[in-house]
């Protein structure tokens, strides 16, 4: 028993070690992340299998919220039970949540970064890159035959199209999965389809907000966290619909920049929430913010994860992740091309892009390493430049 407590706590040291680390240092959005830890914690310290990796890929993916942090939450319930998802996952969140409250700080304190634009400016295009890069590798792990693909190019298609990601393209990429995958064409199957039953539940999320600012701070970003499939990458159209245009919080000037610190800081990018929420009502407009984006995470991926684990072998279950991870990788490829008309708009920011993805195919180059690169590229570009259309857009 003792050996098992000392085991246990160890475990849960080297989670909360692994993820604040990864906040610190990982970079590149969501996809980028989970190609990190895809490479690190399975490859690297043989945490998971490759398929346990791939099946927490494909199921978070299917739910509402920023995939990065849902997949951490995952890893950390394989690795340490409810104990190791909470703390994991916090873990994960806290040095993005400090790093930009405080550039929050700043931009109030100041005025306004003007460094900030320039730096999106380089840094931008190559997160394009990472992403790319990363669902190359997703893609590696788990697209295995033509079903698969066709439906990646579908989800793909439909995306760039409605300018969105649609919630009911992974839950019926899932439901295709199970028809093809499965047994429910053969026989009466006994699994359950829980897997989509937490995204009914969260749906119920109430309308009516409370009177205070950080009342609807933190209501504006449950709903966003509940209801908003995909990742942060994903996330910013509804960010921007609703703080922008909705409740006029902020101006699109403030957004861009609010969506640029997501970006060039480490972790998720939906930590945008954190920088919204310190210029709309400071510090306490940050943390309602912050707790309003990623709370929804942690109880989808605890309520998933241990009907995933008792059922995993089933074969329906299989056929909804083969299906939800198909449907993953052409919607995220589809946010690749949305993102792309936003962070490239001239030679320089094309030559940066393609650059940083030959450099990320042909070297093992450090995400940190390339965003400081390219950061640089876009201090000293900018005002040679001065692209007027990024503020356009």
């Amino acid at each position: 028993m003792t050996a098992d407590v000392h085991l246990e706590r160890a475990r849960i040291k080297e989670l909360a070690g692994y993820f604040l680390r990864l906040g610190c240092l990982g970079f590149g959005g969501p996809v980028a992340l989970v190609g990190q830890m895809e490479r690190e914690l399975v490859a690297e310290r043989q945490w998971l299998t490759k398929e346990q990796m791939r099946e927490a890929i494909a199921v978070c993916q299917s739910l509402p919220g920023p995939l990065a942090i849902q997949v951490g939450i995952f890893v950390g319930y394989l690795r340490g039970g409810q104990r190791g998802a909470w703390i994991g996952g916090w873990a994960f969140i806290l040095p993005n949540f400090l790093i930009v409250a405080c550039l929050g700080a700043l931009y109030v304190h100041f005025g306004g970064l003007s460094p900030v634009t320039a730096i999106f400016y380089g840094v931008s295009p190559a997160v394009i890159a990472l992403i790319l890069h990363s669902c190359y590798r997703l893609a590696k792990l788990g697209m295995e035959d033509r079903l698969q693909w066709l439906l990646a190019t579908i989800c793909f298609v439909i995306t760039v199209l409605l300018k969105a990601e649609v919630a009911v393209l992974f839950i019926g990429a899932g439901l295709i999965g199970i028809l093809y995958y499965g047994t429910l064409l053969r026989r009466t199957p006994a699994t359950p389809l829980a897997l989509a039953a937490p995204v009914a539940a969260l749906a119920a999320v109430p309308s009516a907000a409370t009177p205070s600012l950080i009342g609807k701070l933190l209501l504006f970003f449950l709903k966003a966290g509940a209801l908003t499939f995909g990742s942060g990458l994903v996330i910013v159209p509804f960010l921007q619909q609703g703080i922008v245009q909705e409740y006029g919080w902020l101006n699109q000037r403030d957004f861009m920049v609010a969506v640029a610190v997501g970006m060039i800081s480490p972790g998720p990018v939906v930590i945008t929430a954190t920088f919204v929420g310190f210029l709309v009502a400071g510090f306490w407009g940050s943390l309602a913010a912050t707790l309003g984006i990623f709370l929804p995470s942690f109880l989808l991926v605890l309520i998933v994860a241990p009907l995933l684990a008792r059922h995993r072998a089933n074969p329906n279950v299989q056929g909804f992740i083969k299906g939800a991870y198909a449907a993953a990788i052409g919607t995220i490829l589809g946010a690749c091309v949305l993102l792309a008309r936003i962070a490239i708009g001239d030679v320089f920011t094309a030559l940066v892009g393609i650059s940083a993805l030959v450099v990320l195919f042909r070297w093992k180059v450090s995400n940190p390493l390339l965003m400081a690169a390219t950061a640089t590229a876009g201090l000293i570009a900018f005002p040679l430049l001065h692209p007027t259309w990024m503020m356009l857009k």
